[in-house]
């Protein structure tokens, strides 16, 4: 496997990622002793390894423990990204953007798959509850979409059920036995029995953000200068309410959307909201609220172009511009700027940041479609391939 400064022994390596997130790594003079101490290795994972993982996504829960995708397995990490295992379901063969991931916790892990010979109306769940090591399969009635889960029993899924012309038709389901059976809410397919129009079936819904199993926002675009798709629903689904925002100055000239994982509460009452404003420029505003989403406040500072946005605490944030870094510690009120010494430019293609210090990216090399893994542990300064 290929290491972060692959001149460092393996061991030394690894103690030095566990032992300090605030400096960089480097590697001690020959006639010095090693200055760190014996660390015990994180514990193996009962689990073959994975050499190099071509991660196409990743998530992180702390600075050690993390998981991944690649085009053909589910992988998992628990020394930050320096060792990888390989802990697909034994039925799954075709994993990358097919495969919808949610991670509650370091066991609690579910994984959506359609059914493309039933496409939308089956598709195959398979649940963890010991950190990949088993899995159980369930069969949902329906293919893909965005599905959260509030803890290891309840959970939400918006089911896509088609796009054409701008529109898109779903349905709302939610479990209450950790995705073994689910019931429909609602739906706005005029094709199917008790369609509603509370959500509208014009705009694109990309992303379902769920505060408890009653309250949940639906957000995504609808391609037309200054409008914003964004529902509430107070009663479980069942009917949905829109959502107006504070505009900056000249929105009314963009199209305005809430992309994927762009919304998120951070604590029962605390959240975040990235609204992407596309047109000649493109900008991202933060908003951000303090009462679970009753009032949303827009936040100063506009930043240029559009990249991804985590949401980390109710203070804190890091937004990559596709230049540079934004973080923020007081609620997006102020954000300081970090440039990074590697310059991702258009081979980006996703990141994962735990705090304001420790954070991952994920590279595509379009030339050979190769995928690498860099940390930092400054906050976006200094970059390391950890995986390449």
């Amino acid at each position: 496997m290929k290491r972060i400064l692959p001149f460092l022994p393996s061991a030394l390596l690894r103690a030095c990622f566990l032992l300090s997130f605030l400096t960089a790594c480097a590697a001690p003079p020959e006639s010095t002793p090693t200055p760190y101490p014996d660390t015990p290795s994180p514990a193996e994972i009962n689990a073959p390894l994975i050499e190099s993982p071509a991660l196409v996504s990743i998530q992180f829960l702390n600075e050690i423990d993390g998981w991944g995708v690649t085009e053909t397995q589910i992988v998992r990490t628990n020394d930050g990204g320096v060792t990888w295992y390989n802990i697909t379901p034994p039925e799954v063969t075709e994993t990358g953007y097919l495969i919808e991931m949610f991670i509650l916790d370091n066991n609690n892990v579910w994984l959506q798959k359609p059914d493309f010979d039933n496409y939308p109306n089956k598709g195959f769940l398979y649940h963890t509850t010991d950190g990949g090591i088993t899995w159980v399969m369930f069969t949902t009635p329906f293919s893909g979409g965005d599905n959260n889960f509030l803890d290891a029993n309840n959970g939400w899924m918006l089911a896509d059920l088609g796009v054409g012309a701008g529109s898109n038709a779903v349905s709302v389901y939610q479990t209450t036995d950790g995705g073994e059976t689910w019931d429909q809410i609602y739906t706005n397919d005029p094709n199917l029995a008790d369609s509603g129009d509370s959500l509208p079936l014009a705009g694109i819904k990309s992303d379902l953000t769920p505060l408890n199993t009653q309250t949940a926002w639906v957000g995504g675009v609808v391609y037309s200068p200054g409008e914003i798709y964004l529902f509430r629903t107070e009663d479980a689904g069942r009917d949905w309410v829109p959502i107006s925002l504070p505009l900056p100055s000249g929105a009314e000239n963009f199209e305005l959307s809430i992309d994927k994982d762009q919304m998120r509460f951070v604590t029962a009452s605390d959240g975040f909201l990235a609204l992407r404003m596309a047109g000649d420029i493109t900008q991202t505003a933060i908003y951000v609220t303090h009462d679970a989403g009753d009032t949303w406040l827009l936040t100063p500072t506009i930043i240029s172009d559009a990249g991804s946005a985590d949401f980390l605490s109710a203070n804190e944030a890091v937004v990559y511009n596709g230049n540079q870094f934004y973080v923020t510690r007081d609620a997006a009120r102020t954000w300081t700027i970090i440039p990074p010494d590697v310059k991702f430019g258009d081979t980006f293609a996703g990141m994962d940041f735990v705090n304001t210090s420790s954070g991952w990216v994920i590279t595509l090399d379009p030339t050979n479609n190769h995928y690498s893994l860099y940390r930092t542990s400054d906050g976006g300064a200094t970059w390391f391939p950890v995986v390449r």
